[in-house]
């Protein structure tokens, strides 16, 4: 379905029976609320039973309720204020354990992102970062600590990366306007999506620079103006976002341009473990015996 659910319900309104106009109703009002509620408790929430819920899905044109879930949620996320996020985890929540449910969300991402993230644009995003003459790292705000995760490692091994996360969007373009095709950009973007890092991938690809894509969808802002996309799923957790799995594929990112510059790593640490050892760096580990 190319188009927006809420139009779609607007357009299909007439057509609709008593308890389906009920459920379209419901869903165009409370989207927020709506779009993470299971088929029975949207069903209870408008007075109609479950199978009427799913059977207005696959009127819609969906294989079931699971795939107008999926939509609803799609289209919700990053229209969500901070509030109505607020709001909607806790009405997720209810009474269960807060620890498990965070949890077992987070690894119900991890298997979805194994299961999605192209091997193909992994493997290219590895290899455009070796033979990159400078490498730079956008992202700005909720995932700022993603991009300085990934500048702290990449430093160990490139003398020429550049980390902007806490910059304006004028500042960020003063940061890249000397990039250029022999460089490589690594932007990260989830929803709320940043327009500032949009902003900048473009720029950097209309340059000839390689964009890295970092983001929850290949139809992401991020994600169409990017040569690769690793996607990561990501989940709006009350204020904050789930960046759990985005934080797996940096750390895959990281092994893996780490086994390719192996001798190089080794000269490397030899020398830091000598000066951290040198200056004290590090607490001495005692032996307790």
């Amino acid at each position: 379905m190319n188009q927006d659910i809420l139009t779609v319900l607007q357009e299909k309104m007439p057509e609709f029976s008593k308890g389906q106009r009920r459920i379209a109703q419901y869903i165009s009002e409370t989207y927020d609320k709506a779009a993470f509620m299971t088929a029975h408790r949207l069903g209870k929430a408008v007075g109609v039973s479950e199978s009427t819920v799913v059977r207005f899905a696959v009127d819609l044109g969906f294989d079931g309720y699971p795939s107008m879930q999926k939509a609803m949620q799609e289209m919700v996320l990053n229209r969500l204020t901070s509030v109505q996020r607020i709001e909607v985890a806790n009405d997720r929540l209810g009474d269960q354990d807060v620890v498990s449910m965070v949890l077992h969300s987070d690894m119900e991402k991890l298997r979805q992102t194994s299961e999605i993230l192209s091997r193909e644009d992994f493997d290219a995003a590895v290899n455009t970062i070796l033979g990159a003459k400078r490498i730079f790292i956008l992202g700005v705000r909720s995932v700022a600590p993603l991009a300085n995760f990934l500048g702290y490692y990449l430093n160990y091994m490139f003398n020429n990366v550049h980390v902007i996360s806490d910059f304006s969007a004028g500042e960020m373009f003063e940061k890249i306007v000397s990039i250029t095709s022999e460089d490589v950009v690594v932007a990260f973007s989830f929803p709320r999506y940043s327009s500032s890092t949009t902003k900048g991938a473009k720029y950097c690809r209309s340059v000839g620079a390689p964009v890295i894509g970092v983001t929850d969808s290949k139809l992401s802002p991020l994600g169409q103006c990017s040569d690769h996309v690793l996607v990561a799923k990501s989940d709006m957790v009350s204020l904050v976002d789930s960046l759990v799995a985005p934080l797996s594929i940096i750390n895959a990112l990281i092994v893996a341009i780490a086994a390719k510059r192996e001798k190089e790593l080794s000269q490397t640490f030899e020398n830091l473990e000598r000066i951290w050892d040198e200056y004290n760096v590090y607490e001495k580990q005692v032996d307790p015996t």
